[in-house]
């Protein structure tokens, strides 16, 4: 059964454009030789760490978004361990996750806002042009004066 994950690694920084090309070549070979599939492959560029791991303060963040197998991610996880230019990586399922989403998006669509909805037995205004309305003019009415109240 083959799941979503995302692997993340941090590749060294001393490394060069072309060989960062062919560590993700090798990975994404890896997976696809094991079963699996390569979704997305987002290279994220030189960013700097949050701490130093491996005396390094910045390093080569590359993304692969991939539909496999969990013993082929466990071998993965395996090669990337072992490799000398991935300095950290992470694992992470998101099938679980993209199940969720369309779980409430799916809930979202069945039920719409009240606010969008009419309301019944309100009349929607049409506009009408100003030349058509006639203009209501209301006749000055004086004040008489009121009888004062007197108590009693």
């Amino acid at each position: 059964m083959n799941r979503s994950y995302e692997i993340m690694f941090i590749v060294r920084p001393d490394i060069e454009e072309a060989e960062i090309d062919k560590i993700v070549e090798t990975f994404s070979g890896y997976i696809t030789q094991g079963g699996g599939a390569v979704k997305q492959v987002e290279k994220m560029g030189r960013r700097r760490l949050a701490y130093t791991v491996r005396k390094f303060n910045d390093g080569f963040y590359i993304l692969l978004i991939v539909d496999s197998p969990a013993s082929l991610v466990h071998e993965i996880e395996r090669r990337l361990r072992v490799s000398e230019q991935v300095i950290k990586f992470i694992t992470v399922r998101t099938d679980e996750e993209d199940k969720r989403v369309a779980k409430i998006k799916k809930h979202r669509d069945a039920h719409v806002k009240r606010s969008a909805q009419p309301q019944p037995g309100a009349a929607q205004p049409v506009a009408e042009p100003a030349a058509a309305q006639p203009e209501a003019v209301e006749p000055e009415v004086e004040a008489t004066p009121e009888p004062a109240a007197t108590e009693a």
